[in-house]
């Protein structure tokens, strides 16, 4: 288990999101009976980009480099995690009327709800070539490239195109 003095120091000072990333992320791994991930074994899916997102990195072990860490842009307090051993998945949301002083010492009963995911389990991670861009001569994931004309054109580069 990582400890809270580990999450601070990874995130950089304490704040109240990054307490309720550490429980979140703890209370996460005590419901599917998992340890930290060390490769893909274990997946998160954050609705926010918030300071909460840091304390599930270094509790969990999701990153995005791994592919088990999934960044939904929704801006709401929502995780879901799905452990790949078990084929287990919860999602785990703040309860709106818990009164809590101090959710580091808190049961994760008294602050969260949890649910059945509302997706399904993301497939592992899967590795693209990359295509140089016909403008900029950088390289990007075949999946992120755009055809424009006969180029292949990174985002950038695509967007810029087609406001011109």
């Amino acid at each position: 288990m990582v400890s809270w003095e580990d999450a601070k120091k990874f995130h950089g000072h304490e704040c109240g999101g990054l307490t309720l990333g550490y429980k979140v992320a703890t209370f996460a791994l005590e419901r599917l009976d998992f340890d930290r991930s060390s490769d893909e074994e274990l997946v998160a899916i954050v609705e926010n980009d918030s300071c909460a997102v840091d304390g599930i990195q270094i509790v969990t072990g999701c990153t995005f480099g791994k592919g088990n860490l999934i960044f939904r842009d929704y801006g709401k307090q929502v995780y879901t995690f799905f452990n790949r051993n078990t084929g287990e998945g919860i999602r785990i949301t703040r309860k709106l009327d818990a009164n809590v002083q101090d959710i580091k010492t808190a049961k994760g009963e008294d602050i969260f709800e949890v649910s059945e995911p509302k997706e399904k389990m993301p497939k592992k991670a899967r590795v693209f070539k990359s295509v140089e861009c016909s403008r900029c001569g950088e390289s990007a994931m075949e999946t992120r490239i755009r055809m424009f004309k006969g180029e292949f054109l990174c985002i950038p580069c695509y967007e810029k195109t087609i406001l011109e």
